[in-house]
């Protein structure tokens, strides 16, 4: 199936705005991030969660006061919210962790939270599950979330450097950085939870962007052989065309599974679908403006590895002219 062939748009044109809409997001999410912070979930901050099954459709207010008259004031700052489908009537609870907590300290106050329904008199309940996090798993899921995205990306480099050239692993490493970034920006702005699961979502959008942009360097070497006049921008531009079709279609059959999960997932799976979301468009953006404009810059007038070079044309001997 070929869509959108035969295409000429001038993308490498448009790097410097492209650049600077990036940078504006970014710096967006940093601001965002350090004056309130990103959400830590239970797996990475620790403390306790507890899912709490109702007859009948309970207010979220009424449970949420029955939760901050809990003793010694640990669910003042709880998170309280519905979960799952509606239809089943269930809350979730979760109290965070304090620095002087230990982890029985977190068992005691899922059981507390028990205890605080059952003495507001919210009627019937069942606790349907509870994950309870101490502090040192927290700390030790966290040290492996980012050696898990340093080895990715650090083996991503190595990859594209011994296959095509160091620009273009400096343009692919800046794109799959600025997915992240990127990703991590709208996390913060939408307030979601940095758990596990997000995690998951961000080393998979590192493997979906590395990709979609090894696929266009790959036909920009291709065409270092037929365009052996052209300087890179050139080549990158005709590369960038040949295979929007493509990206297109693996964008959006992509987009549309991960929609799906995020409308009909469930709370669980809100945080990864959401984490897609983003970064399969921010991914396709990156891989059209991001990656070849910075292996663009990156390259300069250096030559280039790959290209073929013509031959320097000779002038035939002519007479000399008597003087």
């Amino acid at each position: 199936m070929q869509i959108l062939s035969s295409t000429n748009y001038d993308f490498v044109r448009w790097r410097w705005h492209a650049i600077a809409l990036s940078l504006l997001v970014i710096l967006g999410g940093a601001a965002t991030i350090w004056t309130k912070g990103l959400p830590l979930g239970v797996d990475f901050a620790g403390g306790s969660i507890v899912i709490v099954k109702f007859p009948q459709a309970t207010p979220v207010e009424r449970v949420r006061a029955a939760v901050s008259a809990m003793p010694s004031g640990v669910g003042n700052d709880a998170v309280v919210q519905d979960y799952g489908d509606p239809s089943q009537h269930m809350v979730l609870i979760r109290i965070a962790q304090t620095a002087a907590q230990s982890s029985e300290n977190l068992s005691q106050d899922a059981d507390a939270v028990s205890a605080a329904l059952k003495t507001a008199n919210l009627g019937e309940f069942e606790v349907a599950g509870t994950e309870i996090v101490g502090p040192v798993v927290g700390q030790q899921l966290k040290k492996q979330g980012i050696l898990a995205t340093v080895f990715a990306l650090s083996g991503i480099l190595v990859y594209i450097a011994l296959r095509f050239q160091i620009s273009f692993a400096v343009g692919a490493i800046a794109a799959t950085l600025h997915d992240l970034l990127v990703c991590l920006a709208f996390l913060a702005f939408f307030r979601y939870d940095l758990t596990l699961n997000v995690i998951a979502g961000l080393l998979t959008i590192t493997g979906y962007s590395v990709n979609d942009t090894i696929v266009i360097f790959d036909r920009v070497r291709e065409n270092m052989r037929g365009m052996r006049r052209d300087n890179l921008t050139q080549i990158v531009n005709v590369a960038v065309n040949q295979t929007l079709g493509r990206t297109i279609i693996t964008a959006g059959t992509t987009l549309l599974s991960v929609i799906a999960l995020y409308f009909f997932g469930g709370e669980v799976l809100e945080g990864f679908a959401f984490t897609m979301l983003v970064g399969i468009i921010s991914g396709t953006y990156s891989t059209i403006f991001i990656a070849a404009a910075i292996a663009i810059m990156w390259q300069g007038r250096k030559p280039i590895k790959g290209q073929v070079v013509a031959a320097p044309e000779t002038r035939k001997p002519g007479r000399r002219r008597a003087s």
